[in-house]
């Protein structure tokens, strides 16, 4: 389970933010999580609650994970579909020239506080 390095990470990154930016508590954080990730936001709810109350500025903060469709572009033709859906073959030409436009991400999108 990976999800537990990431959230180190993600408490890393936060408390810094709250340092300087004189934050005392954060309220939640709002993740970006691609669906092509690998990263399964449950195992990394889990993990974020269990890490991030052991933290005075994250004691009780939510982690919110908005997910991001995978949409891959295909070189030959231009057209962009969903990559779970199809994969790497494009279904308007049937080529495999293609790329992930987006989908893979694993970012902090937001840190609320009061």
């Amino acid at each position: 389970m990976h999800e537990l390095g990431i959230v180190f990470y993600i408490i890393r990154d936060v408390k810094k933010a709250a340092q300087e930016n004189g934050v005392p508590h954060v309220d939640a954080v709002v993740m970006n999580i691609g669906e092509v990730s690998t990263v399964v936001p449950e195992y990394l709810t889990d993990c974020w609650r269990w890490a991030a109350d052991k933290e005075d500025v994250l004691r009780g903060a939510e982690l919110r994970c908005e997910i991001i469709q995978a949409i891959t572009r295909c070189n030959a033709c231009g057209n962009e579909y969903s990559t779970v859906e199809h994969g790497k073959k494009c279904p308007q030409c049937g080529s495999e020239d293609t790329f992930l436009v987006q989908g893979n991400e694993v970012e902090i999108k937001q840190i609320e506080f009061n």
